[in-house]
């Protein structure tokens, strides 16, 4: 039988429950709050950094200015969303008089992050909201399997991503302003050439360099060996790449070159960024590993697994451009609804590399975009605070699961509430809340044994 809730509310007071360690609501509050800024002020500073960094450039005054103040003010936004959560946990349970399953963590949550996501930037909101919207949609589907209202579908995450990618591309395909990142991060998978009125692109010639230019002599002959093979097998190289160039290419296709050349050229360029991608991650996460035992960078590096990252978007890419190019042939013609069965079909690759957290991003992604476009042909109403709202129910989803039936969210959430709480997420009692019936305590035991955390942790407030 799937669990079933037994009690709407429960006699609790905040010391059995919020915070068992202290009688006190205010140094309980106080504590979370002072261990919230120092985790938050170390993830925002690490994050902008990064960022900071990645511009590829000497920082101006401006730009350190900049990174300061972005610090300081998501620092505060989730300090204060931690710090608020305290306070309206204890404070609603002064008001009803008791605890329900509404007030134990979503309604605090909820009017915790309302009270925090104003203090962030309007610009960042919309990432944050895309965030916790993923999992909490993930949660949600684990939390209706857990009771037994559905079961899992095999490969639903690649239906999910087919049937989102292809709507983005599609959109990709029609919409002129194309201001949102994801749109860089299509141009850059699928090319330049598949973008919406691709004809304003500078186009490369098509024919070949004169053939004075492809070859030249080399007047002093190396003999070394090494090298005239390197110099054998580039001029090999060429003469492939420049055959493959030659090749026929249909009128109605906007790439350069052949179509071979094109489908092939960014098939194989997109798999070995992935490749890089998947070893710089890898190598990484595990350098500690490695500066104490370097003979195991070898076994980390040639592990058939790295090569999945870059067989997916390879292929998804290769397969993109192989579909679109064979429908302008079919058709004699180009048009942006070839999108939708060229990027369902690319799809196919993602079995390779199959995530949920980048499944339900593109669908969040798409939904999105979907909205946005009906919003502007004036098909669909403009809501205000609409992404507030819902980063609001979607934290408290991820709350609630937290506190009620915390094996129902995704370990790496829970292991950054954990952090952010300095452990207080874990020591808050649960044997109280077993009263609902959702068998609270004994989840929490198996979430701590299978993220290796601990709710054995001492305060001084």
């Amino acid at each position: 039988m799937p669990p079933r809730l037994s009690k709407f509310s429960i006699s609790a007071t905040c010391i059995d429950y919020v915070h068992p360690w202290t009688n006190s609501c205010v140094s309980a509050t106080a504590g979370l709050g002072l261990h919230a800024l120092q985790e938050s002020l170390r993830i925002y500073t690490t994050v902008y950094l990064v960022t900071l960094l990645m511009k590829g450039r000497i920082p101006s005054k401006d730009d350190i200015r900049r990174t300061v103040l972005g610090v300081l003010q998501s620092t505060a936004f989730l300090s204060w969303s931690a710090f608020s959560y305290s306070i309206f946990l204890c404070l609603l349970r002064r008001i009803s008089g008791n605890f329900n399953i509404l007030t134990v963590s979503f309604l605090p949550s909820f009017l915790s992050n309302l009270a925090a996501i104003v203090i962030e930037r309007p610009s960042r909101r919309t990432l944050l909201c895309l965030y916790v919207s993923n999992i909490a949609t993930e949660t949600v589907f684990r939390a209706g399997v857990w009771r037994g209202y559905f079961s899992v579908i095999p490969r639903g995450e690649v239906y999910i991503f087919a049937a989102s990618i292809a709507m983005m591309l599609y959109y990709f395909r029609s919409e002129k302003n194309q201001q949102d990142s994801i749109f860089k991060i299509l141009q850059f998978v699928i090319g330049p050439y598949e973008r919406y009125n691709c004809s304003e692109i500078r186009r490369e010639p098509h024919t070949l360099a004169p053939k004075s230019l492809q070859k030249r002599r080399i007047t002093n002959k190396s003999n070394n060996q090494i090298f005239n093979a390197c110099h054998s097998g580039l001029a090999v190289y060429k003469h492939v790449i420049e055959r493959l160039k030659a090749w026929h290419k249909h009128l109605s296709c906007p790439h350069p070159f052949s179509c071979a050349h094109y489908v092939i050229s960014g098939g194989t360029k997109l798999f070995g960024i992935g490749i890089g991608v998947q070893l710089a991650i890898k190598l990484v996460l595990q350098w500690k590993k490695i500066f104490g035992r370097p003979k195991i960078a070898k076994q980390i590096i040639f592990r058939r697994e790295n090569l999945y990252l870059g067989m997916f978007i390879g292929g998804f890419t290769g397969i993109y451009r192989m579909l679109s190019c064979g429908l302008r042939r079919a058709f004699g013609k180009d048009s942006r609804y070839y999108a939708i069965p060229a990027g369902i079909a690319a799809s196919v690759a993602f079995t390779m590399y199959p995530d949920n957290t980048i499944a339900l991003y593109v669908m969040w992604k798409a939904l999105q975009i979907l909205w946005n476009s009906g919003v502007a042909t004036g098909k669909l109403p403009e809501v205000k605070w609409f992404i507030i709202v819902l980063y609001c129910f979607s934290t408290a989803i991820l709350f609630h699961a937290a506190i009620i039936e915390p094996q129902n969210l995704r370990s790496s959430y829970w292991k950054f509430l954990h952090n952010l709480s300095g452990g207080r997420i874990a020591t808050m009692a649960r044997k109280p809340l077993d009263e609902f019936g959702l068998g609270t305590s004994a989840s929490l035991a198996e979430v701590l044994r299978k993220t290796q955390t601990t709710d054995q942790i001492s305060y001084s407030f």
